[in-house]
C-alpha cells in the first residue's frame, strides 16, 4: 500500500475546486522529472517501478502497470509528460468522486465513523479498530480525520477508479494449499466473482497445491507409514521409514499416492467453494461477509460438504500410498479390488473421525489466524491495516500447526480405519475401539504417530505452494491489490 506521496507537501497548491492548476502542473512537471530515470522525457514500467520502490512506497503488486495502461495513450509502452498528466488528471476525478461518497457529511473530511458506514455499505464487517487503523494509515496531520489533500496523495499513484476497488484494497487474503484439507474457505468480493477473478485465483492455488503437494509426497506417504505401522516397530523414525520405503519399490514409491491426492483438489476446492458461498447467504443473505464466528460455521460446514462427496479418494489415496510393488496397477485397479473385497461401504471407513476432526482444525486455526494477525497489527503496525505477506503466512503456518494438534488424533484414527482391511492380522474396530487400543498399547503419545513428518512438511509446503501460487496468478493475470 502507498504511504503517502512526499513530494506534496502542505503547503504547495492542492487540487480544490478553485485551485490553481499551473500550480498542480508544476508540481507534476516535478514529479515527472523524478520517474524518469534516464531523462529521455518518457517513463516505462521498469523507471515507473524503481521510482516508486526507491521513495519507499510499498505499491501494491502491478499497479506501475495498471497506471501505464490506463495513461498511454499511443499504446507505445511509455508515458510522456502529457500522458502522464492527463492520467493524473483523470484519475484525481475518480479520487474525488470517491471522497465525496466517503464523506457522508460533506464537511470536506471524512471520519471514523464514516469509514465504518462506507465499508459495512460495500460488506466489509470492520470493527472501530480496524477502522482507525485505516484512517491512521492517511492522516498526516494527527487530526483523526483525512481531508481532500490527503485522500489525494494517498491514493494519486494507486490505479483504483471506484469504492468497491477501495474495499478490495484493505481486504488480504492469500490462498494456500498446504496439503491439508479443511481449511476455512477464502472469501471473494462481488467484483471478482463478476471479473471472472475468483476461478483464476482458485485455479493459481490448485496448481500451487498440486506443485507442493508433490513437492513433499515423500513426508507425506512416510506420515501415513508412521499413522498405520509405527506401532509395531518402535524403533521406526523418519530416517529409517524412508530408507524402507525406497528399499521396497525404489525411490519412484516415495511419492505413492500422490496422483489421487492431487486429483482430488480439483474437485474438493471447486465443492468447498460453492457450498461456503450457499450457507453464507443462508447465512447473511446478501447484506455481506461473514464475522469470524460465522465463517467458522460456513467453512465447517463446507468442508463437511466437501469432504463428503470425495471422501472415497481420500480412502483410495490411503491404500495406495500403503501398496505394496506389484498390488495395484492404477487408481482404478484399487478401487475394483475395494468394491469386489470389502463393498461400497469400505469407500466411507474412518468417514465419521474425519468428520469430527473438521470442527477443532477450523475453529482453531480460524481463531488462532484472526488472533495471531489482529495481535501483530495492534502492537507492531502503526500505520497500516495491511499485516503483509510474510506476516499473514506466518500466523497461517502458526495456526494451521495449531489445529493440527487438536485433530491429528482423529486424523490418525481415521488413517487406521481406512487401512485396517489391507493389514493382515488386524481386527476391524470402530472409531471408539481404535482410540481405546492405541492409548491402552501405546498410550497416549500413539495418538500422535507419524506428526513429525507432519510438521516437517509444513514450511517446504508453504514456501512452495507461495512461490508457485504468486507465479500462477501473473501467468493468468489475476490482479493482486
Amino acid at each position: 500500500m502507498p504511504t503517502s506521496w512526499a513530494r506534496f507537501p502542505p503547503s504547495r497548491a492542492s487540487c480544490q475546486n478553485n485551485g490553481n492548476d499551473t500550480d498542480r502542473r508544476k508540481i507534476w512537471a516535478e514529479l515527472f522529472e523524478e520517474l524518469d530515470l534516464n531523462k529521455d522525457g518518457r517513463i516505462d514500467v521498469t523507471e515507473l517501478r524503481q521510482g516508486l520502490l526507491a521513495r519507499g512506497l510499498a505499491v501494491r503488486s502491478h499497479a506501475e502497470e495498471d497506471i501505464l495502461r490506463a495513461g498511454d495513450t499511443n499504446l507505445d509502452g511509455q508515458l510522456d509528460f502529457q500522458e502522464f498528466v492527463e492520467y493524473l488528471e483523470e484519475h484525481e476525478k475518480k479520487l474525488r468522486l470517491m471522497f465525496h461518497s466517503l464523506d457522508k457529511n460533506d464537511d470536506g473530511e471524512i471520519d471514523v465513523s464514516e469509514i465504518l458506514q462506507s465499508l459495512q455499505g460495500l460488506g466489509l464487517c470492520v470493527s472501530q479498530q480496524q477502522a482507525e487503523k485505516i484512517l491512521k494509515s492517511m492522516d498526516k496531520d494527527g487530526t483523526m480525520t483525512i481531508d481532500w489533500k490527503e485522500w489525494r496523495d494517498h491514493f494519486l499513484l494507486n490505479p483504483i477508479t471506484n469504492m468497491e476497488e477501495i474495499a478490495y484494497y484493505w481486504k488480504h487474503s492469500v490462498v494456500l494449499d498446504i496439503g491439508e484439507s479443511l481449511t476455512v474457505p477464502d472469501e471473494f468480493s462481488e467484483k471478482e466473482k463478476r471479473t471472472g477473478m475468483w476461478w483464476k485465483q482458485l485455479v493459481a492455488g490448485g496448481v500451487a497445491g498440486a506443485v507442493s503437494r508433490t513437492g513433499t509426497a515423500p513426508l507425506d506417504r512416510l506420515k501415513v507409514f508412521m499413522q498405520v505401522q509405527a506401532h509395531k516397530h518402535h524403533s521406526y523414525n523418519v530416517l529409517k521409514g524412508l530408507r524402507g520405503m525406497v528399499h521396497e519399490g525404489g525411490f519412484r514409491s516415495l511419492w505413492r499416492g500422490n496422483g489421487i491426492n492431487v486429483l482430488k483438489i480439483a474437485p474438493e476446492s471447486a465443492i468447498k467453494f460453492m457450498a461456503y458461498e450457499q450457507i453464507k447467504r443462508a447465512i447473511r443473505g446478501n447484506e455481506g461477509t461473514l464475522q469470524v464466528h460465522e465463517r467458522f460455521v460456513a467453512g465447517s460446514l463446507a468442508g463437511a460438504t466437501a469432504q463428503t462427496t470425495i471422501y472415497p479418494m481420500e480412502v483410495l489415496k490411503t491404500r495406495l500410498t500403503l501398496r505394496k510393488t506389484g498390488q495395484y496397477t492404477g487408481v482404478a485397479d484399487c478401487a475394483r479390488q475395494i468394491l469386489r473385497k470389502e463393498g461400497i461401504r469400505a469407500f466411507y471407513k474412518g468417514y465419521v473421525p474425519n468428520m469430527l476432526g473438521i470442527i477443532p482444525y477450523a475453529g482453531i486455526d480460524l481463531a488462532v489466524y484472526e488472533t495471531l494477525k489482529n495481535t501483530w497489527l495492534q502492537n507492531y503496525s502503526q500505520t497500516s491495516p495491511d499485516p503483509g505477506v510474510l506476516v499473514l503466512l506466518a500466523c497461517g503456518t502458526a495456526s494451521s500447526t495449531c489445529g493440527q494438534l487438536a485433530s491429528y488424533p482423529l486424523a490418525l484414527v481415521r488413517t487406521r480405519m481406512q487401512a485396517q482391511a489391507s493389514l493382515e492380522g488386524e481386527p476391524q474396530l470402530s472409531m471408539v475401539g481404535l482410540f481405546r487400543q492405541i492409548v491402552s498399547r501405546e498410550g497416549v503419545f500413539g495418538l500422535y504417530r507419524g506428526i513429525a513428518p507432519n510438521f516437517m512438511k509444513v514450511i517446504p509446503a508453504v514456501s512452495i505452494s507461495y512461490v508457485v501460487y504468486e507465479n500462477m496468478k501473473l501467468a493468468l493475470g489475476v490482479v493482486s491489490k
